[in-house]
């Protein structure tokens, strides 16, 4: 056991409750004692109409493009519900952000046409103008209520006509009391961060804590950039943005440190 690279280490994660699986699994089977805290929650948006008149509408779209595997699901969801299913997006272009967005769309039977090597909306900008994108093309981006504008922006800038519908919110997590108490207790030794409102409702919930003791983890720039605004300092940033990298690197680090 103690040859695990994370044998010993409590480690914080603060997915919402119904994620956080995979990452709790990888981290105990990289031995570490794994502390549940959700920081946030992914709840229905207030109203699905928008995304309702753009799935009944999908054949006017040249391009549907997800940026989260919450949005995949969340769109297949409301798919069912209006009484279509994955041959609705027949003739149109599918693109995924990253690798957990396409595995999620494969399972409904899609192969997203593009998935950018760098897995932010940046990478999925410029992909998408190689491929076309431009003045005149109707694009979709279902997504959360509240997201980085970035990616509609630039493409509406370069004459795109960009459809952006809510298909889910990010909402504030209940923590979790115990946790809590041994974070105040400096119990933990790394918390993990795959997302901005991660980061940020985790600062919330623990306002007053001294935390700095902790390694911070975190899956993407967009995630660490957040950290470092809140004063965090990220210990972990792997170079590509998937829960398994982001666990290996974690043990690395660890290693690294040889304590």
């Amino acid at each position: 056991m103690d040859a695990k690279p994370l044998a010993g280490r409590r480690v914080v994660v603060t997915r919402a409750a119904a994620q956080a699986r995979p990452l709790v699994t990888l981290l105990e089977a990289a031995g570490a004692e794994v502390l549940v805290f959700p920081a946030i929650e992914i709840v229905d948006p207030e109203d699905f109409g928008p995304a309702d008149d753009a799935i009944r509408r999908l054949d006017v779209y040249s391009w549907v493009v997800f940026t989260s595997s919450n949005a995949v699901e969340r769109f297949f969801a409301r798919m069912a519900r209006v009484d279509k299913d994955a041959r609705a997006l027949h003739g149109l272009r599918v693109a995924a952000v990253g690798p957990a967005t396409a595995e999620a769309l494969g399972s409904h039977g899609i192969r997203p046409d593009f998935v950018p090597d760098e897995y932010v909306g940046e990478g999925l900008l410029e992909g998408l103008c190689v491929r076309g994108v431009g003045e005149g093309t109707r694009v979709l981006i279902p997504r959360a209520l509240e997201a980085r504008e970035v990616l509609p922006e630039e493409l509406a800038a370069r004459g795109a006509r960009v459809g952006v519908v809510p298909v889910y919110r990010t909402v504030s997590g209940a923590g979790d009391p115990e946790v809590l108490a041994r974070l105040a207790a400096g119990e933990a030794d790394a918390v993990t961060f795959t997302s901005s409102s991660t980061v940020r409702e985790f600062a919330r919930l623990t306002e007053g804590i001294d935390l700095s003791g902790m390694v911070v983890a975190c899956i993407g720039p967009v995630a660490a950039a957040t950290a470092r605004e809140l004063g965090m300092d990220v210990a972990v940033e792997p170079a590509e943005y998937t829960v398994p990298v982001l666990v290996e690197a974690l043990g690395t680090h660890f290693a690294a440190l040889g304590t």
